[in-house]
Formats: structure tokens, C-alpha cells, sequence
């Protein structure tokens, strides 16, 4: 009777099956199980075995309940907390930064949004103009912002003209600015960066050339901060630079080395997850798994990615 049961649900099973294939209604499953790790390629999880409370210092929400800024370029699909969270278990992540993508412009509801559902081992870097109001600034502070982003780069609504003055103004809050400029804006604003009265965070390995490195003056004047401990920098977007490319990204890894050498406590992990300037998704395992190479020990491993991150964001 057993195998007769068996069989019949088998055989149920089985018809209803070849019927929703048929009728389109099975495709959602099989877009869901294709993307078990949205916005990231591969399936197997980080084989670096991860400290209590490692930190994500780089990553972004989308979320289209929260409307793009007028003339923003650099959009995205959906990429929301629950996906997020379900990437962290594959990376073995429990902290994480958000930091407001250029698309919403000064507008922080979305990573307010992420802050709230994400609690207390979640914190948020801003993107505010000089028109903000100091209860404003309060507000972001307690739903966990520690920082503002100037993303110049990409041709933002925010300008250097506005830095010195919001740095004063969240400096008694214990916030930095974290800056993202093309190696020719942030040499001609060397002077104005070194007397800010806030840490500087800078995004991407602060785009120090990897073909010049050393030689270049960027490298100079960012190392030179990072050993005063005036700034940090993020280990994070290695695709944006890399010729070789996956999975080793191998001519990142002199620059990443030479960083980790100069000055381990002035450094940071961030995934860039949902990595928001590739049309092809990298692997996230295994990009965790190349930086953990860079670190060459489990001690840098956890002061990069748990003491650095505690003491810059405030856990």
C-alpha cells in the first residue's frame, strides 16, 4: 500500500509539474532558484572562515518603493535586504555598511529604509548637500549614518565646495567623509582633504592607478594620510581597475599587498555588492576569498574586517 501511495503521488506530482511547465506558470521558479545569490554569479560559499562580526564596509540597497533623483545614470534593479541577508550567509558576514547609491542623489530614505529592517549590526553612509538642517543630520545619525559620501566621480549633486563646511558641521557627531574622485580632482584638492577636521574613507582603493602604483602621486598622498591615520581606504570594487579580471584579479594584488604592508589599521572590506557598474555580476565568494589571500594572516583578516569597521563605524 505504501509503494501504491507512493507511486500515485509521484505520478501527481509529476503531471503537475510537466503542467506548469507547459503554461509558463513554473518559470518563476526555476528565475529563483537561478538566482539564489541575486546580483552575484556562482553558488559555493566563501571558503575563508570569517571572524565573529566581520564587517561588509561597502554595499548598496535598491528598492523601487523609493523614487531615482532626477537625472541619475547609474541605475539598478531591485536589490533588496532580504537578498542581501541571503548573501552574507553564503559570505559569512554579520556586519554591514549601506551607503546611499548616486540614483537616489541626497535623498536617504532607502538606506533609512535598510538601516531599520537591517538593526543594530547595520550602519549607513549619507549623501547630503549643504542645505541639510543640523536636526537632519541628527535624525540620519541616530538610525545609525556615521558618514557622507561625496561620490564625484560619477558626477554627483554634491561638490567639493561643500566639504569643508559638512565636515564641521557632523565632526562633533565622530563622522567621516568618504570620497570617491578621479585621480586628477583629488591631487588638485590635496590641500583642502589634508586639513579636514574629519577621517577620510576613500572608495575603490581610492583609484591609485595599478599600472603606476608607488609612482604615482596619488599613492604618495593617500598612504601618506593612512600612515598619519587621517584616512582609510576600501579594499573593494578590484573589477573596476583589473585587466587580468576573474576569478584572481592578480595585477590588484600588488597594490592590495602594499596597502596591508603601509598600514593594516587604515583599512576596510566592502563587498560593492549588488556591484552596480557590472553588467556581468562577479562572485562574491570568491572576491572574499582573493582579499582574505591579500591579508596573508587571520590576525590582518581581523582587524581589517572586525576592529577597523568597529572603530570607524561606531558598532
Amino acid at each position: 500500500m505504501h509503494t501504491r501511495t507512493s507511486r500515485r503521488q509521484f505520478l501527481r506530482r509529476s503531471t503537475a509539474l510537466a503542467a506548469a511547465v507547459g503554461s509558463g506558470a513554473y518559470t518563476p521558479l526555476l528565475q529563483a532558484q537561478e538566482a539564489a545569490y541575486a546580483h552575484s554569479a556562482g553558488t559555493e560559499r566563501a571558503s575563508t572562515s570569517l571572524p565573529a562580526d566581520a564587517c561588509d564596509c561597502h554595499m548598496h540597497i535598491y528598492d523601487d518603493r523609493f523614487p531615482w533623483a532626477p537625472g541619475a545614470k547609474l541605475l539598478h534593479p531591485n536589490a533588496t535586504v532580504p537578498m542581501y541577508r541571503r548573501l552574507q550567509q553564503r559570505l559569512g558576514t554579520t556586519r554591514n555598511v549601506v551607503v546611499t547609491p548616486s540614483a537616489y542623489g541626497v535623498d536617504n530614505r532607502c538606506i533609512l529604509d535598510a538601516l531599520a529592517q537591517l538593526g543594530p549590526t547595520a550602519r549607513g553612509v549619507a549623501v547630503v548637500d549643504d542645505r541639510v538642517a543640523d536636526d537632519e543630520l541628527e535624525r540620519l545619525h541616530r538610525a545609525g549614518v556615521r558618514g557622507l559620501r561625496f561620490n564625484l566621480a560619477l558626477g554627483s549633486v554634491t561638490t567639493v565646495a561643500m566639504m569643508e563646511a559638512l565636515a564641521r558641521r557632523v565632526a562633533p557627531l565622530g563622522w567621516h567623509l568618504q570620497v570617491n574622485m578621479s585621480n586628477d580632482d583629488l591631487l588638485a584638492n590635496r590641500a583642502l582633504l589634508g586639513r579636514l577636521p574629519v577621517p577620510l574613507v576613500f572608495d575603490h582603493f581610492a583609484r591609485i592607478p595599478l599600472q603606476a602604483t608607488a609612482a604615482h602621486p596619488v599613492f604618495d598622498f593617500v598612504t601618506g594620510l593612512m600612515r598619519e591615520q587621517r584616512a582609510s581606504v576600501k579594499l573593494s570594487g578590484a573589477y573596476l581597475y583589473s585587466k587580468s579580471g576573474a576569478p584572481d584579479y592578480a595585477d590588484v594584488a600588488p597594490l592590495a599587498r602594499t596597502l596591508v604592508q603601509i598600514a593594516p589599521t587604515q583599512l576596510v572590506w566592502g563587498s560593492d555588492w549588488p556591484h552596480p557598474t557590472e553588467q556581468h555580476k562577479p562572485d562574491d565568494a570568491r572576491l572574499l576569498d582573493v582579499m582574505s589571500t591579500w591579508l596573508g594572516s587571520a590576525a590582518t583578516i581581523h582587524t581589517v574586517l572586525v576592529a577597523n569597521p568597529a572603530r570607524l563605524y561606531h558598532f
